[in-house]
Formats: C-alpha cells, structure tokens, sequence
C-alpha cells in the first residue's frame, strides 16, 4: 500500500511538474506568424477599399503599422473584416483609431499598445485582434486625399495564438469591436450613450475628442472645460447596477485639474491633444491590465458636466463628442 501510494504522489508531482509544459509543447507547435507589407505603393483610392492582407486560419492580429505622408492622411479609414463579415467589427479613421483627435500630428509618443513615431506616420498598434477563420483589413482615402499616394504598411499575426486581457484567457469566441459616437452635440448635463450592447464581454480601449463649443467664451474661461467634471459611469444587468469609473472626465484618463500639465502618453492612459483656448482635448484609456468585465450588457456612458445631488459643478458649455469604445465581446 505504502508502495502504490508513493507511486501515486510521484505521477502526481510529474504531472504538476510536466503536465502543464507538454501542454504548452503542443500549442507552442500550432502557432504560426503570418503578415503583409506594402511598400511605397500607389494603390489606394477615395471611391473604394483596398485589400492589405486577407488571411485565412484561426488566430490574432499582433501588430499593425502604417506609413505615408500625404494630405488627409489622418482620416485614412482602416477596417477590418472578421470570419466573412460584410459590415467590418472594426471601422476607424487612422489616428482616433490610435487615440488621437482633432489631427493632431505631435511626434514621438510610444507606449506597448499603440504610438506614433513620426510626423504625420508612424502610426503603430499591437491590438490582440482575435478571428477564428479568416481576418482581411482594408484600407480607403478620405475625401481630402489625392488618389494613389505612396503608402507604406505592416500586419502581421500568428495562427492559434490565445488572447488574454488582465491575466485572463479570453474564450475562443471572443471578438474585438469597435463601437462609435461621431461628432455629435449635448446639451450641459445631458448623459450620453458611448456604448450600449448586450451579453458578455469586457473593455478594452476607449478614446474621447471633445470640443466646448461656447460662443462667446466664459468670463473665467477655465469654467468652458468644465464639461470634464463628467462621471463615467457603467452600466450592468441592464441597468440594474452601476459602477461609477472615474470622479470626472479627465481624471477617467489618470489626469487632474483639467489637464494642467499637458500631454503625457502611458501604457494604461494618455492625453494626445489639449487647446485650452478651443476647450478641446483627445485622450484614451487602456483596460487590459484594469479589466472591466460584463456578464449582461454593459452601457457606457458620459455626460456633459457633472451634476450630483443638487450641486452643478461649475457652468458646462454645450459639447461636442467623438468616442470610439472597444470591446471584447462574446
């Protein structure tokens, strides 16, 4: 008995020891990095979408990069196709995809995520686009673009490869959306939608571009950014819970007092842009080492100014919002 017993404990210790490594072996095996590059090439257009990559497998972008210099390079549309969509998941300009509003052509900024390193290109990003058959991105001028320009890009990805978000394996029908509110106007007080979708999932990035638009401007001026005093605030449960995620705008993206020092760019958040004389700012904000999980529907939302109680803080203009939201979702 004492004999079986230690072989037991030993096949035991082999398998806590081993198990997980042969385990690893296999998957390690299954992996395969594939890309695209196009270099100095004249093929994009303003009527329609050019193909960069189409692949197709099981796996995750790791890795996107573009290049150019050319007018409206900003605007330049990425999407990205997943599994045979016909709408994309992902449908971005190139720099509010990347975090950055209102054009602004600032340069170098890196972090691990997302960066860009030269004036107007360089933009980068290391996104975790999972796909499970096929995946193609495309990429289509603005209307203030010359057709044909050089452009220059890199994708790549690896077939197999898992994505985690805060130290979670994310399940294998897990999918990254993007989810937008363009240009659009509120009125001092009125909360907003940024997202409202349903079942599981969790947050991955969210970028604002925000404009005071007060005419004319506020005897003490600073009250015209006062619309960052907002609140973001999610909602769970349909509603049925709420979980208030900064104690106003600039401080859900880790600044203060109205984002007195300027710029700054981190791995968990940044400030790409800031006029305080047109009371406008763009800033993101990363969840993936803050994760932010939903089990049923998650509505997020923003507000123009912060109102708790009867207390107004401070005297909000009317705002104008872009946001762009990112979610896994499955």
């Amino acid at each position: 008995m004492k004999k079986r017993n230690l072989l037991l404990i030993t096949l035991l210790i082999f398998v806590l020891l081993h198990g997980t490594t042969i385990a690893q072996k296999v998957a390690i095996d299954d992996l395969k990095t594939f890309g695209s590059i196009g270099k100095e090439l004249t093929i994009l257009t303003k009527d329609s979408e050019t193909v960069l990559m189409h692949h197709q497998g099981k796996g995750a972008l790791t890795h996107i990069w573009f290049g150019g210099d050319f007018k409206g390079y900003e605007q330049t549309v990425i999407r990205i196709y997943v599994d045979g969509e016909t709408a994309p998941s992902i449908d971005m300009e190139l720099f509010l995809g990347h975090g950055i509003g209102f054009n602004d052509s600032h340069a170098p900024w890196t972090t691990v995520k997302m960066g860009k390193t030269g004036s107007p290109s360089g933009v980068y990003n290391t996104f975790r686009i999972p796909f499970g058959n096929e995946i193609k991105v495309t990429a289509q001028l603005s209307s203030e673009s010359p057709d044909n320009p050089n452009f220059w890009w890199i994708i790549r990805g690896t077939e197999n490869l898992p994505v985690t978000l805060g130290g979670v394996q994310l399940p294998d029908n897990a999918r990254l959306k993007l989810h937008k509110l363009e240009n659009k106007e509120f009125d001092p007080l009125t909360e907003f939608d940024m997202c409202n979708v349903k079942g599981k999932g969790a947050m991955f990035l969210v970028t604002v571009a925000a404009k005071g638009l007060r005419t004319p401007p506020h005897k003490e001026r600073w009250k015209d950014l006062s619309y960052m005093e907002s609140c973001v605030r999610a909602y769970f449960n349909e509603g049925k819970d709420t979980l208030l995620l900064s104690s106003g705008l600039e401080d859900y993206f880790l600044g203060t007092y109205y984002f007195n020092k300027g710029r700054y760019y981190t791995d968990v958040a940044g400030l790409t842009h800031l006029d305080t004389e047109t009371n406008e700012f763009s800033a993101y904000r990363f969840h993936d080492e803050d994760p932010v999980f939903f089990q049923n529907g998650l509505r997020l939302t923003n507000r123009i100014g912060e109102k708790i109680g009867e207390k107004v803080f401070h005297d909000p203009p009317r705002t104008r919002y872009t946001t762009y939201v990112w979610l896994y979702q499955w």
